[in-house]
């Protein structure tokens, strides 16, 4: 496998310089302010994630201050309870992306945020105390239990929640098949993700930098995104 510092080296020449590079490096949010959060902010995080996928990011953000408001602030004990009339009466709302099974993933989220919670004491916490050496199957566990979760959606969302995680762009993809992990394919299976979360772990003993930071790395050090 190759070593980090080569990337990294690679990264900066790309971007103009470690200067430039790491100004790029977005800043880290620590565990108590994960676990901190209101597990309605979680389930607005994953519901924009949800419509943004296929969609134009830039209407759905357009949109948002509309959603939470149709939506409730996206109060997960008040979510959970929608009704079919209340679904029915949703999609055709103009003021947000009517969007039947989309809009189905609320309720559903929101359920599983409430059943998490009760066991572990708010859903923010659950994910904010997961090891960050294991997080592959935090993605797993998102794309089962949660509805339309899958793909890049999950760690989208974590990523956002302030989890110090890595998402597998394409950039990324491609830069874990050069370093020689190997990772042949397109990541489809647990084995392909048990091999990345092995090579971010290495990575981070070497150079303890955050995972975020080592995914934003080797996505600068490839690709159309050059200096």
């Amino acid at each position: 496998m190759q070593d980090f510092e080569q990337i990294y080296q690679r990264a900066a020449k790309r971007k103009g310089g470690e200067d430039q590079l790491q100004a790029l490096l977005p800043p880290i949010t620590t565990i108590q302010e994960v676990c901190s959060q209101k597990d309605d902010r979680i389930l607005s995080i994953m519901t924009k994630c949800i419509f943004q996928a296929g969609f134009t990011w830039k209407v759905v953000e357009n949109k948002w201050p509309e959603f939470e408001i149709v939506f409730n602030k996206f109060n997960p004990q008040v979510l959970e309870f929608l009704s079919p009339e209340d679904l029915e009466t949703l999609v055709k709302d103009v003021r947000i992306i009517r969007n039947m099974q989309k809009i189905i993933t609320v309720p559903k989220n929101a359920q599983w945020i409430n059943e998490i919670a009760r066991e572990h004491g708010s859903f923010a916490k659950f994910i904010g105390l997961w090891p960050t050496s294991n997080i592959v199957e935090l993605f797993k566990l998102l794309k089962q239990r949660g509805a339309r979760l899958g793909g890049n959606t999950g760690p989208r969302i974590l990523r956002l929640a302030g989890i110090d995680s890595f998402i597998l762009s394409s950039d990324v993809l491609q830069a874990l098949r050069q370093a020689d992990i190997g990772l042949y394919g397109l990541a489809s299976s647990m084995r392909d993700m048990q091999l990345i979360q092995t090579a971010f772990n290495d990575w981070h003993k070497q150079t303890q930098l955050p995972y975020t930071h080592i995914s934003k790395i080797l996505a600068f050090s490839v690709g159309e995104n050059i200096y």
